[in-house]
């Protein structure tokens, strides 16, 4: 380095050859050592997330309804004749047979008037003998010429009338025997009865409008519930294209779950489906009956039925922790490819079974679904993936 004066007697400092040639190797190891820093930052790891690989496999398939107890037959008994009634003959709540005496309507006025009836009866087979006996003699001797035309023909219409006065007897014998047998009220059906309306003692009217007590067959009973119409031609859809068997008869399984979330230990059947879809609710009656051997169903009890469409032997199953919604609300799945790296895809869902959701489309068999990390990924990045359980299919 110099020092030089300039004409108005400034010093310069003049940098020689020397002093530059002296730097140069200073600054070669200043640029050695930061590309040997920049080299030596540590590379940014993939993420690690749990996937599941998508099998195919069998799968009951549920629908689960809200649905009403209905008896299976209820007949409610009532008078057929008028009278005090004498006994009951039953214990309210009990289970009654078919036929059994409930009641005993005062019979003697009835009674009376079957008697009556068979006297009139009697009376008249005791006419018509007379009358036929007479016809009889009056043959003979009308071939003889001994009686009159006219006299054979009034004794042949005195029979015939006497025979008719028979019949009405023999109705109004049959017609009080009914009345005398409307004394005792009887159970129409087999089943538990309810609280009788009547007392000893009450008047019972022929015909009255308000029963005196109800008999209800509880073994089996009926379970309605209402089936979207859009489900129920989804189900009619998919069996017709195979994707759901059916076990035994054309008849789908049913199981309860009571209103205290206790499973109904018996299962039934589905009878049948109303023809008409409600213009107000959109959906269709599916009516089901149940066997209740220990009477624990009652009718007007609110239940779930839980309704078996079939099986679909090829469902696909994606747990729902794996699933998220865009901003129209439609599922989508993060999916990791062969390499490893990741990318967001629409699928299409039917509903949950267990803690799955099962997918008709969008995914197949044999793809891998992202179901814990889906904040820390984006589309193309590349993933570690970790295999987690597969989803399974409800117990």
């Amino acid at each position: 380095m110099l020092r030089e004066t300039d004409c108005k007697g400034k010093v310069k400092i003049v940098k020689s050859q020397h002093y530059f040639q002296a730097l140069a190797p200073v600054a070669v190891l200043l640029v050695l050592a930061g590309c040997n820093r920049k080299a030596a930052a540590p590379a940014i790891q993939p993420q690690q997330v749990s996937v599941v690989t998508l099998r195919a496999q069998p799968v009951e398939i549920h629908t689960s309804l809200p649905g009403r107890t209905e008896a299976f037959e209820i007949a409610q008994v009532r008078p057929q004749v008028s009278g005090v009634i004498e006994q009951r003959l039953f214990v309210e709540g009990s289970d009654v047979k078919a036929g059994q005496q409930l009641y005993q309507i005062y019979a003697a006025p009835y009674q009376a008037a079957y008697d009556s009836a068979r006297g009139q009866l009697i009376r008249a087979q005791a006419a018509e003998l007379t009358a036929h006996a007479k016809l009889t003699r009056y043959g003979p001797l009308l071939r003889a010429h001994a009686v009159s035309q006219q006299d054979y023909d009034d004794a042949l219409a005195a029979d015939k009338e006497a025979q008719g006065e028979i019949l009405t007897a023999q109705g109004q014998v049959e017609r009080a025997a009914v009345d005398l047998g409307y004394t005792k009220m009887n159970a129409p059906i087999s089943g538990r009865i309810g609280r009788s309306i009547l007392t000893v003692g009450a008047l019972a009217i022929a015909n009255q409008s308000n029963n005196v007590a109800i008999v209800t067959r509880l073994d089996p009973i009926y379970v309605d519930v209402n089936l979207p119409a859009t489900e129920l031609l989804r189900f009619r859809r998919e069996l017709a294209q195979g994707r759901l068997q059916r076990e035994g008869d054309n008849a789908a399984s049913i199981s309860l779950q009571l209103e205290d979330g206790t499973p109904y230990e018996h299962a039934g059947r589905m009878e049948f489906s109303e023809v008409n879809v409600d213009e107000s609710t959109a959906t269709v009656v599916v009516r089901a009956i149940m066997p209740n051997p220990d009477k624990l169903l009652l009718p007007g009890m609110y239940v779930h039925a839980q309704l078996t469409e079939g099986t679909d032997p090829q469902a696909l199953l994606v747990p729902q922790e794996a699933v998220s919604r865009n901003s129209h609300g439609d599922p989508q799945v993060w999916v990791v490819d062969q390499d490893n790296k990741v990318s967001l895809r629409q699928i299409q869902t039917s509903q949950a079974i267990g803690t799955s959701w099962l997918v008709t489309n969008g995914i197949k068999s044999g793809e891998r679904v992202v179901t814990v990390g889906l904040q820390k990924i984006h589309p193309g990045a590349t993933v570690t993936p970790i295999e987690a359980q597969p989803a399974g299919k409800a117990g």
